[in-house]
């Protein structure tokens, strides 16, 4: 009895079975053969495949040995290498196939008798239904298949890097459109396509777009996504025009809509940010960004139901997983809003699940040594000396902290202030701390090098901060890794470090839609873990800087007591006493992160001990107030 799984050397076999047994009478040797006598053939063909082949249960790699042994044993027997092809891409469509289909079928799809014919091969035209379809990983299989017999096939290449990246598989998408241009690298759509992978970094992503551009500039897709890669970079005017670019090639073009609207979104605009995501969703009624979207304008009631609804739809339908995750965050903030916490928790976790599958693994051990490496290297002594070859600037404010432990409600504070201006979130130190990485885990970095790192930094904050600013925010939560850094460039800078409930804060993190490349927040323990990491090398900065250097603001006594926490803040900033700091919700400045919409409010107390609704779901966290 044969077995249900058997090797790739049998499945060889196989192939050279059925071909062998299908000489001398078929399939025809002539590709000018009768088509009555080719669909003659073709059927008996299939007729053993059915018998012989399909109960084998051939996975991927054992059917394209058994595909490739078929081909090159016809081909031995005398068969043109044109027909044998055309007949092995027959066959293994038909295997392909949930249910066996009729033969004459597949005869329609691929006329044997014309191999020059223009139309696409049926593993192809398969491969493309089940991409269309939302079948991505049936899709994939199809798509490897027909590039085991056509290996440098540029279309199958860039759609199976599409098939990749709906499964949230980057690294292959990637590679798969690379590939595609290698072979053809005039291809406006697969460029555009690279670039998409890439977003999240858009010095990177952003030259893929202009070559795309520049063969075609009418492409409306490339000129939106142009306008998402600006966005991401803080480029918000440049954006906008891209997007409105697009929209002047294409009125219609949903994605530019939604890019405008979440323009408006960081710039405070909500009701027009909502006009937009609902001109989206009028030409793309089940876009999943739109829908998302559309929860993070306000507090959502139960008078939402339908929104409710429809996300529900959506999520649960053939879209990419990415779009699933952005759902599902979206339905447990609904869920979270109308006090529904059971559901709302199943909906966050449901969520992170998703993103785990396609994150950066959170390395405990890694994060663990390096702030060993920190606390050992930049001791107080060593801290002290270097101060002495540090900028004299005042101008950089750091405003640091765990992620949503209050770092963006900071910097609206002081970002109010008429000599203050807010920056936003650098990558000018975790780019420096990435590329001095092994340098700084042995010891302060050379003078020489601090002062070129002064002269940079400055010259950034003068674009953020104009002429007339004293101070300048950089509220990168992430700059606590690298505070010793930071302050042996700037020593007179003044750091502000924002500190929130442990529980209220990891679980506020894993109720947020983050980049893949926190992957520490889609997982309670990994959470608390890297909170207990944070938090010692937080004690670290604190006892080891000069006094006067951080300032630690509470987040729960800032919300309690805003106007004396504002004094202490804009005096540690020696700054004077403004009362449009008071009035932060009213100041008008982009707010690229997600706290965009809670920081147009004025100050609200419900953030604080909101663990307590999910406390039977949290175990993990629990610990962290020992």
């Amino acid at each position: 009895m044969l077995l249900e799984w058997f090797n790739a050397r049998e499945a060889a076999k196989a192939g050279v079975a059925l071909a062998d047994s299908l000489t001398p009478s078929a399939p025809p040797r002539s590709a000018k053969a009768a088509r009555k006598e080719e669909a003659s053939a073709l059927r008996e063909l299939l007729e053993r495949a059915d018998r012989q082949v399909r109960i084998l249960r051939l996975n991927f790699y054992k059917k394209a040995k058994f595909a490739n042994s078929f081909k090159w044993r016809l081909i031995e027997n005398g068969v043109e290498p044109e027909v044998a092809d055309e007949v092995t891409q027959a066959l293994v469509l038909h295997l392909s196939q949930n249910q066996v289909s009729a033969a004459s079928e597949l005869h329609s799809a691929v006329p044997i008798h014309r191999p020059n014919a223009g139309k696409a091969h049926p593993l192809l035209n398969q491969a493309n239904k089940c991409l269309e379809g939302g079948a991505h990983a049936q899709a994939v299989d199809h798509f490897r298949e027909f590039l085991h017999l056509q290996p440098r096939n540029p279309e199958a290449l860039a759609q199976l890097g599409v098939a990749f990246f709906s499964l949230g598989r980057y690294e292959e998408a990637e590679r798969c459109y690379r590939q595609s241009l290698e072979i053809n690298p005039m291809s406006e759509s697969t460029l555009c396509n690279l670039a998409t992978v890439l977003q999240g970094n858009p010095p990177e992503a952003e030259p893929y777009l202009r070559r795309a551009l520049k063969i075609n500039p009418k492409y409306a897709d490339a000129r939106s996504k142009l306008g998402l890669c600006l966005a991401f970079a803080g480029r918000l005017r440049e954006a906008k025009a891209a997007y409105m670019k697009a929209l002047k090639v294409a009125p219609r073009h949903a994605e530019a809509l939604l890019g405008l609207g979440r323009i408006a979104r960081t710039e405070g605009r909500f009701a027009e940010a909502e006009s937009f995501f609902k001109r989206a969703l009028k030409i793309e009624p089940n876009l999943p960004g739109a829908w998302a979207d559309m929860s993070s304008l306000r507090r959502m009631t139960t008078a939402d139901s339908d929104w409710l609804k429809a996300a529900e739809e959506i999520a649960a339908s053939a879209i990419p997983l990415w779009q699933e995750a952005e759902l599902r965050f979206a339905i447990g903030k609904y869920c979270d809003d109308v006090e529904d916490f059971e559901r709302a928790f199943q909906s966050y976790k449901r969520a992170n699940e998703l993103q785990r599958t396609v994150a950066q693994k959170y390395d405990r051990q890694v994060h663990a040594s390096f702030a060993d490496d920190m606390i050992r290297s930049h001791s107080r002594q060593a801290l002290a000396k270097a101060a002495d070859g540090g900028s004299a600037s005042m101008k950089p404010v750091f405003v640091s902290g765990m992620p949503r432990s209050g770092t963006s409600l900071a910097e609206q504070i002081i970002a109010s202030h008429p000599s203050a201006r807010g920056a936003g979130e650098l990558q000018f130190w975790l780019d420096t701390g990435r590329a001095n990485r092994a340098e700084l885990r042995q010891g302060i970095l050379g003078e020489p090098v601090r002062k070129k790192l002064a002269e940079d930094y400055l010259s950034i904050l003068a674009l953020h901060g104009g002429p007339d600013a004293r101070r300048v925010v950089d509220k990168t939560n992430f700059n606590c890794d690298y505070l010793g850094l930071l302050h042996s460039v700037f020593p007179k800078a003044r750091i502000i470090y924002m500190r929130r409930d442990p529980i209220d804060t990891c679980l506020s993190c894993y109720f947020q839609n983050f980049s893949a490349a926190m992957g520490f927040t889609m997982d309670l323990s990994d959470l608390a873990e890297y909170y207990r990491v944070h938090r010692r090398l937080m004690k670290h900065w604190l006892t080891s800087l000069p006094a006067g250097t951080i300032l630690e603001v509470p987040y729960e006594e800032l919300i309690a007591d805003q106007i004396g926490w504002t004094h202490r803040i804009l005096d540690f900033l020696e700054l004077e006493w403004d009362d449009r700091c008071l009035s932060f919700d009213k100041t008008e400045r982009p707010v690229n992160t997600a706290s965009a919409w809670q920081v147009r409010q004025k100050i609200y107390s419900r953030s604080v001990e909101r663990w307590r609704h999910y406390e039977r779901f949290i175990g993990p966290l629990k610990g962290l107030r020992a």
